[in-house]
């Protein structure tokens, strides 16, 4: 069968051979006669996956061993809390860029364990990532989502000079680009925008920023229980796991990071091009911040906007209604997006536009 084209923010696009090595090991996981999702996380089967996959990810990501890389059973809000109740205690500052939804709930739950400042404010139009921040006194850390997948605007690369260490959610770039670890803490993804299904999230932690966090933490709070316990403290999301090695695997066999991150921009350019010299659509994140994952837009009015959706579910392209909390239109081209499905969105969106 013809595949749709999915634009959906996450979860999102996989590659196709990953899901048909998935589909044999949910039958039978490298011969062992049991599929992925019924071996014992305790079994010398999974142990091998769960290697693999750390292995994977370190050489994909060109990870030190001072870093540790942990697997946890959760999405990405659960770190929103996570993250304050481990290295924020009263008294204690976290300086947050605030770039858009995602930071405003991380705002909301850093004030349940200390106080916020904000080094920099996007807001109302949260159009673009800030150049100038101003950081306070002595943070206890800086913390930016890297790709806003609401407003559809990317840092180019980390907040500069950081008083402190930078904590990142990189949820829906992770791996989209060369990966920045100089000057960060801790880098928290969700794994269903470039990494594989939901409910799994990938930390990369540097081992001496751990160390920083609160004592008498309750164990499945505590990151460091995480890495004590090689991400085996509980029952993990075992098939998330192999996914997750399965798209690194991958990754490395198109060439690694920054062979994807030429052929993100590219497929990005595709779109930003059109949407700059069109009549009727334009693109809502200004030059310099725009994000190469998730492209968000708006026609000149709702008609064209309901007859692109329209259109464009007939002709085979999914998922490209805005995020609920703005609406509009957004296209998420993330690794495994085809680069021929971007070029058949703008032959559409020039359909319409008459």
């Amino acid at each position: 069968m013809t595949r749709t084209l999915n634009f959906s923010s996450g979860p999102a696009t996989l590659p196709e051979p990953v899901l048909r090595r998935a589909q044999a090991a949910l039958w039978d996981l490298d011969g062992t006669g049991i599929g992925i999702l019924e071996h014992s996380h305790r079994g010398a089967a999974f142990r091998r996956v769960l290697e693999r996959t750390t292995a994977l990810v370190r050489e994909v990501g060109g990870i030190g061993d001072e870093f540790a890389v942990l697997f946890l059973t959760a999405g990405a809000t659960h770190h929103f809390t996570l993250v304050p109740h481990n290295f924020l205690g009263e008294g204690d500052t976290a300086d947050i860029c605030h770039t858009g939804v995602w930071t405003g709930k991380v705002i909301e739950e850093a004030r349940r364990f200390g106080k916020t400042h904000l080094a920099c404010n996007a807001g109302p139009a949260f159009d673009t990532t800030p150049a100038a921040l101003t950081y306070s006194a002595a943070p206890r850390y800086v913390y930016y989502v890297s790709n806003e997948t609401v407003y559809g605007t990317q840092w180019a690369a980390p907040p500069a000079s950081p008083p402190a260490p930078l904590v990142c959610d990189a949820s829906s770039d992770i791996f989209s680009r060369p990966l920045p670890l100089a000057d960060h803490g801790l880098i928290f993804a969700g794994a269903q925008k470039n990494l594989g299904p939901s409910g799994v999230t990938l930390v990369i932690a540097r081992k001496d920023f751990l160390a920083t966090r609160r004592p008498g933490l309750p164990a499945l709070w505590d990151y460091d229980s995480y890495e004590r316990e090689g991400s085996l403290i509980n029952t993990p999301n075992t098939f998330g796991i192999y996914m997750i090695g399965e798209v690194c695997a991958w990754i490395r066999d198109q060439g690694g990071l920054a062979v994807l991150g030429e052929r993100n921009a590219r497929k990005a350019r595709v779109l930003y091009d059109f949407l700059d010299v069109s009549r009727r659509w334009r693109g809502h994140a200004r030059p310099g911040s725009r994000s190469h994952m998730n492209v968000t837009f708006r026609g000149d009015s709702p008609e064209l906007e309901a007859a692109l959706l329209a259109r464009a579910e007939q002709a085979g392209l999914s998922g490209l209604a805005g995020h609920r909390s703005v609406g509009g239109l957004r296209a998420s081209i993330y690794n495994a997006f085809p680069e021929h499905g971007v070029q058949r969105l703008v032959d559409l969106l020039g359909e319409l536009e008459g």
